[in-house]
């Protein structure tokens, strides 16, 4: 479907909730534990953490970033001890970059901190209003993995 396509109040809900999304991401991304860390290192972890261990030319498909970029990503992480590079089960040429127990912990933390803020957020919220973000949440996550 073309945007075009969509009725005038449709291309206004989407332009809102591309506009919200945005915003509240960004507020998102400043509830870090670990402030050294770029947004992008902490969506490889992210990625890591969800999907498993993987290669660094998968993590870069994952990540929509180029192998040589990734390749960097993953030696930054690794230097600051948040990720592991073992040898390839089935190819030595390749590796297998996985996260360490110290990403794991800080992943976590993060991942308290931000639901901490989000959660401070929704007090504010009506019952009704809140009942629709638990019925919306489940649509936001399809269309995050679309």
């Amino acid at each position: 479907m073309n945007v075009t396509e969509l009725s005038e109040d449709d291309r206004a809900a989407v332009n809102s909730l591309r506009s919200a999304v945005m915003r509240l991401s960004r507020r998102l991304r400043h509830q870090r534990v670990d402030e050294s860390l770029s947004p992008t290192e902490m969506s490889v972890l992210g990625t890591l953490a969800r999907c498993g261990s993987a290669t660094p030319g998968e993590l870069a498909r994952k990540e929509h970033v180029q192998p040589p970029s990734m390749t960097r990503i993953v030696a930054m992480l690794e230097a600051k001890d948040l990720v592991r590079r073992d040898p390839h089960p089935d190819d030595r040429r390749q590796v297998v970059v996985s996260q360490t127990e110290q990403a794991e912990a800080m992943l976590e933390e993060s991942r308290r901190k931000r639901n901490v803020w989000l959660a401070q957020l929704t007090e504010g919220l009506s019952d009704d209003e809140r009942a629709v973000l638990r019925a919306a949440a489940p649509v936001l996550e399809k269309l995050a993995q679309l």
